[in-house]
Order: C-alpha cells, then structure tokens, then sequence
C-alpha cells in the first residue's frame, strides 16, 4: 500500500475511536472516556512513527510465508521428513532405556529414636552392645 492508503487508514481508525470516545462519555463516564482518547491518538502516532506500515508489512510476509507453507509439497516432505527423525530419536532413547540395566538407588538405612536423637535401625548386635557401653560411660 502507498503512504496515502496508510494515511487514510489511520484517520479512519482515529475517527471511530473518536466516536467510541464520545459514547464512553455519554454512557460510561470520564475514566472510561480517557482511556480510550488515549487508545483513539495510538493509530495516528503509529502512522506518523511508520510503525503502522511496519506492521502491515510484517503481517503480509507471515501470511506469504504461510501459503508457501501449506501449498508446497517439498516443506511437507521436509515436515514429514523432521517428524520421522524426531520419532526415531525417541524410539532409540527407549530401546537404550531398556538394554541398559536400571541402577539400583542405595537403600536409606531406617532410623528409629533414642534419647531424642535419630540413630540408624540396624539389627546388629555388636552395635546395639557398643551403643550401650557408651551411654552407660555417659558419652552418648
């Protein structure tokens, strides 16, 4: 489009956010009327800015881009193709999961309380004499 399309774009747009600023005041009262005065200046500051056309501009090329995208055969085959690579990946890792033996995590030795202190649950013997030798010298 031509910088007067765009002009004349932007003053449209100004103009019905006039109009919608107007009935805020009639119906809505002044906050509601203020907030879109300041939404009514925004299409004409981004025309002057050039902003506007940026926009335009960008908006064109995503929609070129993604015609090209839906109607051409080879990105489908590049779609597929990605797809088919990524499904491959996921089935290796899971054959590589199920060859190598899963590790054991070390199991936490339970703990029970003895004099408000938490001391390992092990039913040795031998430990459970030394752990009395040392609370009847007082060290534990």
């Amino acid at each position: 489009m031509d910088d007067v399309t765009w002009l004349a774009f932007a003053l449209t747009l100004t103009v019905a956010g006039g109009l919608a600023t107007w009935h805020a005041v009639r119906t809505r009262g002044r906050a509601a009327a203020v907030r879109r005065a300041g939404l009514t200046a925004l299409p004409l500051a981004a025309y002057l800015t050039q902003t506007l056309q940026l926009v335009g501009e960008v908006g064109s090329d995503v929609a070129d881009w993604a015609s090209g995208l839906v109607l051409s055969p080879s990105v489908w085959v590049g779609v597929l193709l990605g797809a088919a690579g990524a499904a491959t990946y996921v089935v290796g890792r899971l054959l590589e999961r199920r060859a190598t033996p899963a590790r054991q995590e070390p199991r936490g030795v339970p703990l029970r309380r003895r004099g408000g202190r938490a001391v390992p649950a092990v039913g040795d013997a031998e430990l459970d004499e030394i752990e009395a030798l040392l609370r009847k010298r007082g060290i534990r």
